[in-house]
């Protein structure tokens, strides 16, 4: 079954379940601090590119320390010995198909040997339909080539269980946790050489969610950083 038809069936529902959150939740700002840095390491360095959402933006944690961008440069100066020189494009709300005029204008810079994008979410609460989304994470790596170094690779992170995120009440909480499960799938067909897909690891435990129960805090952010370092570096 789609998507798209239990939603329809429970519009009424899933309509006043999301004004209702939307009221609820805490609007909390993207975290402080420069969106750009340098981990200390080896030479030569690695260059990278994160690209994003609000979790992309620090959405849930303080300062861009605790972010995902800067702790994605961190595990993967742990994991190489490398010197990691990381800049970051990310703008709360941003679907995959506004990235393009949104955020890449903003990776401008040295080519990158690794490229993340964080996206996804908000295309789920939208419904994004499947092939549309795919079309336009497709059109966003044609995008980011030209600034990815040769040899260099894109990183596709994967999207949330939103379906365990504590501030969605049911039915709402499963249709969208279905939903980013397929579009999930449709990146990882968008695997190929130079692209790889990056599973979310569990994001659900205690003291994983900021404050707003939906974003992710600091100790996921580390948790996923790490996740999506390893897959960077994977041979």
């Amino acid at each position: 079954m789609t998507t798209r038809l239990p939603a329809a069936l429970l519009a009424p529902v899933l309509l006043v379940q999301g004004a209702g959150v939307r009221r609820r939740t805490p609007v909390l700002p993207e975290a402080a601090g420069p969106r750009s840095g340098v981990v200390p390491g080896e030479v030569p360095a690695l260059t990278v590119a994160v690209l994003g959402e609000s979790p992309a933006a620090g959405v849930g944690v303080a300062t861009q320390e605790d972010a995902l961008a800067a702790r994605f440069a961190e595990a993967l100066a742990g994991e190489s010995g490398r010197e990691v020189r990381w800049r970051l494009s990310a703008r709360t709300g941003t679907t995959a198909a506004q990235a393009l005029g949104r955020l890449v204008p903003g990776l401008a810079g040295p080519p990158a040997d690794v490229v993340l994008v964080v996206l996804g979410v908000n295309d789920t609460l939208r419904l994004r339909r499947r092939a549309a989304w795919r079309r336009d994470v497709a059109a966003l790596l044609g995008a980011l080539a030209p600034l990815t170094a040769p040899g260099g690779i894109a990183v596709l992170a994967g999207l949330p269980d939103m379906a365990r995120f504590p501030t969605l009440p049911q039915p709402l909480r499963g249709v969208l946790g279905r939903h980013a499960r397929a579009l999930d799938r449709e990146l990882e067909a968008l695997v190929r050489p130079g692209v790889r897909h990056a599973p979310a690891p569990p994001l659900d435990g205690p003291g994983l969610f900021a404050e707003d129960g939906f974003h992710p805090g600091a100790a996921a952010c580390r948790i996923w950083a790490g996740e999506l370092a390893r897959v960077a570096l994977r041979p």
